[in-house]
């Protein structure tokens, strides 16, 4: 039970919406592990303007924040950031 309940908080769900542009809505626990898919993800739609929605995401690690803050310098918008992401991607750049 407890190896379970360990995968499932470690869990990110990645849903995918488009209108006119790309927004991957992330929810979860983002980390070093699953910045592969996410990756992939991105690189599926490299044609596009993407935005990354992180509104839901409850918990990173400092691989995915330096990964973040590499995105929104390349252009991606990293919509409803929560602040103590805000906060690290910050004092990840300094």
């Amino acid at each position: 039970m407890a190896l379970l309940l360990h995968f499932v908080l470690r869990m990110l769900r990645i849903r995918r919406s488009t209108s006119r542009d790309v927004v991957l809505m992330l929810s979860g626990w983002m980390n070093a592990d699953n910045l592969g898919e996410l990756e992939t993800l991105l690189r599926a739609d490299a044609e596009r303007k993407v935005a990354l929605d992180l509104s839901d995401l409850t918990l990173v690690d400092r691989e995915a924040v330096i990964y973040l803050a590499r995105l929104e310098a390349g252009g991606a918008a990293l919509r409803n950031c929560p602040p103590f992401v805000r906060e690290w991607i910050a004092r990840e750049k300094q």
